[in-house]
């Protein structure tokens, strides 16, 4: 314990030192939304709210911030649910069956997952094409989640493996079908990997640029990374405080949902997984 005294303080000292350039873009994030000139980190131009006038006005001609805003929660959350929903069905099945070319297939999962997106989009856009669905959300959704799918169904399936047979077996026992118990005795009891992947494909579906920066043209499907992005332009040209605000707007919704979710993200690594 008085080890534990002595070693704790030098590592609340280190990670705050890692931490400084953190907290400072942070501060320079903040205070130049609120000014128009900055020296460093100070404002020297007074603080104005003309950098937030994207939340009432249409800035340069782009769309509405609450229409990118909407799209994007629509995305994330759609994804998010895809994912879950298709994750835990695949995942209890593969826990609780055995068939033929089962290892197989769980490698080839793997394999799925490893391919990175950018390797994909140009077969993508080809068959978002084909089906009607490139420079709409839906199209976005389902290409986002397909990709993140694998991973869910590894995370997912640790939780199912964890699981007794006892409660199952009972309920089978008692005439109850698979997919009764899948829904009423299952599901309930890995909650926490739910939430934890729900919550892991909230932020990952935010942050996504690449995706809808292929496969969205008309600025009415625009997500909040999109309309960032239009921001960026020539470096003597670009309204770095506008900037900061808009960067700052997107980013506290995703904070906040951190902070709350934080806790679920840490069950993903007390999942564990069995072959």
């Amino acid at each position: 314990m008085g080890l534990n005294r002595r070693v704790w303080p030098w590592w609340a000292v280190l990670l705050g030192l890692l931490s400084l350039p953190i907290v400072a873009g942070y501060l320079w994030l903040v205070l130049s939304s609120l000014s128009n000139q900055m020296h460093g980190l100070l404002p020297t131009g007074g603080w104005k709210l003309q950098n937030w006038r994207f939340l009432w006005e249409s800035v340069g001609g782009r769309p509405s911030i609450w229409g990118a805003l909407s799209n994007t929660l629509i995305f994330a959350f759609g994804v998010a649910a895809l994912e879950v929903l298709i994750s835990a069905m695949t995942a209890y099945a593969i826990s609780r069956l055995r068939f033929p070319g089962r290892g197989i297939y769980l490698g080839m999962i793997l394999v799925l997952h490893s391919f990175p997106a950018v390797s994909l989009l140009i077969a993508i856009f080809y068959i978002l094409r084909l089906l009607g669905l490139f420079d709409t959300l839906i199209g976005v959704i389902l290409v986002k989640a397909a990709l993140d799918i694998p991973l869910g169904i590894w995370v997912l399936k640790g939780f199912f493996d964890g699981l007794s047979w006892d409660m199952e077996m009972a309920a089978l026992t008692d005439g109850a079908s698979r997919w009764v118990i899948f829904w009423r005795i299952a599901l309930p009891l890995v909650r926490p990997g739910l939430l934890a992947l729900g919550t892991f494909a909230l932020l990952s579906a935010w942050g996504e640029f690449i995706l809808p920066y292929t496969l969205i043209i008309s600025n009415k499907t625009w997500t909040l990374s999109l309309y960032l992005q239009s921001l960026i332009g020539a470096v003597d040209l670009t309204d770095y405080g506008l900037l900061a605000a808009v960067g700052l707007f997107y980013l506290l919704p995703v904070v906040v949902l951190f902070l709350l979710g934080q806790r679920y993200l840490l069950d993903i690594y007390g999942g564990g997984s069995k072959g």
